[in-house]
């Protein structure tokens, strides 16, 4: 059984994070939020076909495949910068917290493509409006999860705060797969949400400081199955290292 996820209209979005530390949007509403055609965005998705294995997976999993690339963005300007590992401190990643993970970077197919730096600053800006306008220090992160294992799991670690600022998860696509349901949860409190994203394009907004997040493992429908998504995090005063 799958629970559909709570929409918000995109003039709601900020509202909404405010309200909840989190909003939910689909595909109509993430292509008006942004002022990028979802059939632009789905240009992007051949690419989930060719990311390279995950080799850090300390569960011995071989279900992940992933790119990383980082970027600095202020206003409407989004400036790369150079590549750099993926590090998190294990407060919040206790699998593979304390670890410099180094990730083939994203490919121009996608971040040369002029509809990326507005991907960015437009996400950016909701987060300058819930936070106060800053730079903002962006981690991208491309994911297949599949069923190479008979079982995918999109969040190894469990439920977890990302110890930034404001992620977003957008699901690029499910193929064959059934499970990977988004559970949301209050980081003090009783309350939490579940619901299923399965919509092209459909986001979820996270306020990392108020909300812990986690999804449900991935099972195949069939001979195989995978699913992808692209997240970012969003972090003031800089990347989080060593």
């Amino acid at each position: 059984m799958s629970f559909s996820p709570p929409i918000s209209a995109p003039s709601e979005t900020v509202n909404a994070l405010r309200d909840r530390g989190y909003a939910v949007l689909d595909r109509a509403g993430l292509s008006e939020l942004v002022g990028i055609p979802a059939a632009e965005l789905d240009s992007w998705r051949p690419t989930w076909d060719a990311l390279p294995t995950d080799g850090y997976l300390r569960d011995g999993g071989r279900y992940r495949t992933r790119r990383h690339s980082c970027f600095v963005v202020e206003g409407d300007t989004v400036t790369p910068v150079p590549h750099r590992a993926h590090w998190q401190p294990v407060e919040y990643n206790a699998l593979h917290g304390g670890l410099e993970r180094w990730f083939e970077p994203m490919t121009s197919t996608v971040i040369e493509r002029p509809e990326w730096p507005r991907l960015l600053s437009r996400l950016a800006a909701c987060g300058s409006a819930l936070k106060g306008a800053q730079p903002w220090y962006v981690e991208a992160h491309q994911f297949r999860i599949d069923t190479t294992d008979g079982i995918g799991r999109p969040t190894p670690e469990g439920a977890h705060r990302d110890g930034v600022d404001f992620v977003v998860v957008l699901l690029v696509g499910r193929d064959g797969i059934k499970g990977g349901e988004t559970r949301v949860f209050e980081a003090v409190g009783p309350n939490g949400i579940r619901f299923t994203l399965t919509e092209p394009w459909s986001a979820l907004l996270l306020d990392d400081e108020r909300v812990i997040h986690e999804s449900t493992p991935i099972q195949p429908l069939g001979a195989s199955g995978h699913r992808d998504t692209l997240v970012l995090t969003f972090r003031a005063k800089g990347f989080q290292g060593p």
